[in-house]
């Protein structure tokens, strides 16, 4: 028998075992914990049969709904509700039902089967108990039985009720459905406003949210995996609110945190009063209890305008329609392929519809890439809303192509351009292309990876002030950086943009975020993103309070003692909110990381200049790039790509960052993984000046977890959680030789590369199954070491230590950029660094110009001579992956110890047959003699 006071004791074993800090999150948490309630009640009706005693198994269980009550708060299903009726299974001693649901329950959460039907249906006893839902039964077996396919989502309900009205609340929603609705909701119903918060950071499901009257602030429930989030909003501040202040400001904090969400407010205050307050965040406010009806359509209509997609539903209409074609492509409707005796397979493999959809039309309810007017202008407004930028252009041939679109459309000749140097590859030919002079600013090396990092924010403001002490600094037009690297390196975009507009206010950003579409989907990484940055920036300098600060800081800053430039290295600059100008523009490869067709990117804009004086280059530049016969595939692609973040991208890139968490702690803590891999970390890929949090590891088996939000807010530098980058020269392979064992053996398939790590990346693609699999095939290879270890001979084992050494301790250094050969420069005789790629680039065309010397001799000797060796293409090793030489780069001692130092077998611009690729003597002669090609470019502002 179970003592009757278990549950209510006071003190129990159950009350204070509720540490969750072994958790990276809740989600995982009630994951977790539902599957080992399953496998508890599983041994506790199992003890019960053979006549056992069952008091430890009982207390297990009591522990694990002390975990489940205030999680389940939350959730309509199994929420509340269901979870009173597992407690009163357990109470009454009904172990078999208890057994039977709580089965059910998991299987229901595990396979996402109750989105497939009302989770208020679900959560009652009576059908958990019934059998219809059938043990085992997957999502597609649901849908079928349940009959009811319709998408399912949750509404969070913020009001201060009783149990009873709640459920007078709930079921009046209930009542308001109808058959010919679109979408089917349930309710959650949260009595705070620290629990709303908590709500729809833990519940993915929510897609709406309703603040009904007065409420408290505090919650009742701590969970520790979510606390950090609620201690930094600033309680004080919270408490000393009026009601209806209170409700303004949960909008506003609900609106940052997930700005998808459709807000709704429901008021006994005058509408009128508050309406337009409440407009900044909440979709419309209702009075009191009269609009339910209008309420729940006001709902529904939400979630229909981002379930909305112009183009593919545009296009799947036009498949349909029978059409006679007499226009472009044979394959257009599958028609060459269906007259075919050769080619059918073709069909047989991709299937009609792709077919169907194929054409050159832009008519019937189509629509022009390069002259948007319906339905692609409609689709691209929308991906605009939903990854914060003020436009967006859809580019069906990569983020290179983006590239070069906005470098043609906002950098004219002669202009100067401040490039991270390990900035991808098309910038480059991009700047060649614009005639644009380029300032390489090197990264951080990380020697012991062969890899760098990014560019610090003292570095880029030394440039800057460079370009300004001699009298140059109105031709710096434009900063471009990686956001984020190949590494998972992120810079915070808002604490570059807010000092670099100090120095020059007219500045222009590129941030290429090609890696980092997926960013804007939780709050987290958000923050650090291009287009966050730039609304932040706008709306701070449009705050009146913000120019009385500004004013304030200026007096103290002209009033302290040194240089200008000495003090703006020193501290932190504010931008002058009078003449600073929010221009961003942020290109990213939506294919990479989120829903897309190879090749699917976007370009997004927040530039408050755009429509004055950027939109006609940018239209040509645009028209110059884009093909005028783009995939109409890959358009309808980034169309749903934008729908399905718009809905669930929260829920799958929090899902994503747990996987790879997940994969983070099983890695460290197999001893015998951790014997021959290493988790790179905070601490390995950003220098400690950077990172002023401290944290070194997400994950460390003897501290548990570190917060990674804490790093994200305050770090100059923080790093991709989803970027698991793994040291594998401890198994005596280098990175390719990992990557080919990986993809040969195994079947696992990666991308990049180091000369002793490799890169995994965790994206909303990747599932839990894929994480179990590669954790086992790492394992499995960490065995074989070990035993082919203990077989070695002394040959072979010396052997082996000494490529481990090689691999481990033996770096080849890292070079900086050299410099521009004088008669590169932009400039004679200049001071600073900035060069003429382009006269560079297009000089190396004439092969009279160019010579060839080959490495290991040849260059040296030349440059022993006294000679400058002064490179005639761009030579690209990988790894790195970016150019370590560029056209009129002179090849300093540095770069050639480099390039001797390496051990990997694709350097592009390198032929070793011919050897390396430089200019004579003549021609440097010629071209120093003939000076700049760029025209000098008229002023884009004041001199500084």
């Amino acid at each position: 028998m179970i003592p009757s006071d278990l549950i209510t004791r006071e003190g129990t074993d159950a009350a204070k075992s509720n540490q969750l800090s072994a958790y990276y999150n809740a989600s995982r948490l009630r994951t977790d914990t539902w599957d080992t309630l399953r496998d508890s009640v599983q041994k506790l009706h199992d003890a019960e049969r053979r006549g056992a005693d069952v008091s430890k198994q009982a207390s297990e269980i009591v522990r694990l709904f002390e975990l489940l009550k205030p999680v389940e708060t939350y959730w309509a299903f199994p929420g509340k509700r269901g979870y009173a009726e597992l407690l009163r299974l357990f109470e009454r001693e009904d172990y078999e039902s208890l057994l039977r649901v709580t089965d059910r329950i998991l299987r229901l959460l595990v396979s996402d089967a109750y989105r497939t039907r009302n989770a208020t249906e679900t959560a009652s006893q009576e059908y958990l108990e019934s059998g219809e839902f059938e043990v085992g039964m997957d999502e597609a077996g649901a849908q079928e039985k349940f009959n009811d396919t319709r998408p399912y989502f949750e509404v969070l309900i913020v009001d201060n009720v009783s149990p009873r009205e709640e459920e007078r609340l709930r079921q009046k929603l209930v009542k308001l459905r109808r058959n010919e609705d679109e979408f089917i909701y349930n309710a959650v119903v949260v009595p705070t406003f620290e629990d709303a918060l908590i709500a729809i950071l833990f519940n993915y499901s929510i897609q709406s949210c309703v603040v009904r009257y007065s409420f408290p602030l505090r919650s009742h429930h701590r969970l520790e995996v979510l606390q950090q989030t609620i201690e930094s909003i600033g309680r004080a501040d919270y408490e000393a609110m009026s009601d209806r202040e209170r409700s303004i400001a949960l909008g506003r904090l609900l609106k940052r945190m997930r700005p998808e969400l459709d807000l709704f407010l429901v008021t006994d205050a005058p509408v009128e009063d508050i309406a337009g307050t409440a407009s900044q965040c909440y979709r419309r406010v209702f009075y009191r209890q009269e609009d339910h009806v209008e309420l729940h359509l006001s709902i529904l209509k939400g979630i229909s305008e981002r379930y909305d997609t112009p183009f593919f539903t545009a296009l799947r209409n036009y498949s349909h329609k029978p059409t006679g074609v007499f226009h472009a492509m044979p394959l257009s409707r599958g028609k060459s392929i269906a007259k075919s005796h050769w080619i059918r397979d073709m069909e047989e493999f991709y299937g009609s519809n792709i077919f169907l959809a194929e054409t050159s039309a832009t008519t019937g309810g189509l629509d022009s890439l390069l002259q948007p007017h319906g339905s692609l202008k409609q689709a691209q407004a929308l991906a605009a809303r939903a990854f914060g930028a003020r436009r967006t252009y859809f580019v069906t041939n990569g983020t290179s192509t983006a590239n070069k679109i906005v470098m043609q459309a906002l950098v004219r000749p002669g202009d100067t351009v401040l490039v991270s140097r390990d900035c991808h590859k098309s910038h480059h030919y991009a700047l060649i292309l614009a005639g644009a002079h380029p300032v390489y600013m090197d990264p951080y090396p990380l020697s012991p990876y062969s890899m760098y990092g990014a560019v610090s924010l003292e570095e880029i403001k030394r440039q800057l002030f460079v370009q300004k002490k001699a009298g140059k600094l109105d031709r710096v037009r434009m900063v471009l950086l990686t956001n984020m690297t190949f590494d998972g390196v992120t810079y915070n975009a808002r604490a570059v943009m807010e000092e670099l507009l100090a120095i020059k206010p007219d500045l222009i950003f590129l941030w290429d975020e090609a890696w980092f579409a997926y960013g804007h989907f939780t709050p987290i990484t958000r923050d650090r993103m291009a287009m966050q940055g730039a609304a932040d920036v706008r709306a701070m300098l449009k705050d009146p309070a913000y120019a009385a600060k500004y004013a304030k800081w200026r007096e103290e800053f002209d009033a302290k003692p040194g240089t200008e430039e000495k003090k703006s290295l020193a501290e932190r600059l504010l931008p002058d909110p009078a003449k600073a100008r929010v221009r961003v523009y942020s290109t990213q490869s939506t294919h990479k990381t989120l829903t897309s067709l190879r090749q699917g990117s976007m370009i997004h804009i927040f530039d408050r200049d755009f429509e004055q004086h950027s939109m006609k280059a940018f239209n040509e530049a645009y028209m110059t790039h884009t093909s005028t016969s783009p995939n109409y595939q890959i358009l309808a692609s980034l169309d749903l790509g934008r729908r399905q973040v718009e809905l669930e991208g929260f829920e799958l890139v929090q899902k994503s960052i747990e996987l790879a968490m997940t994969l983070r702690e099983r890695i460290r803590s197999n001893a015998l993984t951790n014997k021959y891999f290493t988790v790179l970390g905070p601490k390995d890929l950003i220098p400690a000046r950077h990172r002023p949090s401290g944290i070194e590891l997400y994950y460390d088996p003897k501290s548990g977890w570190s917060r990674m939000e804490t790093a994200w807010e305050t770090d100059e530098f923080a790093l991709d959680p989803t970027r698991v980058t793994i040291e594998v020269g401890r198994t005596g392979m280098d990175g390719d030789e990992f990557k080919n064992h990986l993809m040969n053996d195994f079947d696992i398939q990666i991308n990049k590369t180091s000369r002793n790590t490799v890169l995994f990346m965790i994206h909303i693609g990747t599932t839990r199954g894929a994480i179990a699999f590669l954790i086992e095939v790492l394992a499995t290879i960490a065995q074989r070491l070990e035993e082919r270890a203990e077989d070695q001979n002394d040959i072979d084992q010396e052997l082996f230590t000494d490529r481990v050494k090689s691999l481990t301790q033996d770096f080849p250094p890292l070079p900086n950029f050299s410099r521009f050969h004088k008669a590169f420069l932009a400039e004679p005789g200049s001071s600073t660094p900035e060069g003429d790629m382009r006269k560079a680039f297009f000089l190396a065309y004439d092969e009279c110009e160019v010579e060839y010397f080959r490495i290991g001799g040849e260059i040296e000797a030349a440059m022993a001579a006294g000679r400058a060796v002064v490179s005639a293409s761009f030579v690209t090793p990988y790894p790195p992956g970016f150019p370590i030489l560029v056209p009129g780069q002179v090849v300093s001692e540095e770069i050639l110890s480099f390039m001797k130092a390496l051990d990997v077998k694709e350097i592009h611009g390198y032929n070793p047959n011919h050897g390396l690729s430089v200019f004579t003597q003549e021609a440097l002669e010629a071209a120093e003699a003939a000076g700049p090609t760029s025209p000098r470019r008229a002023k884009h502002g004041k001199k500084s």
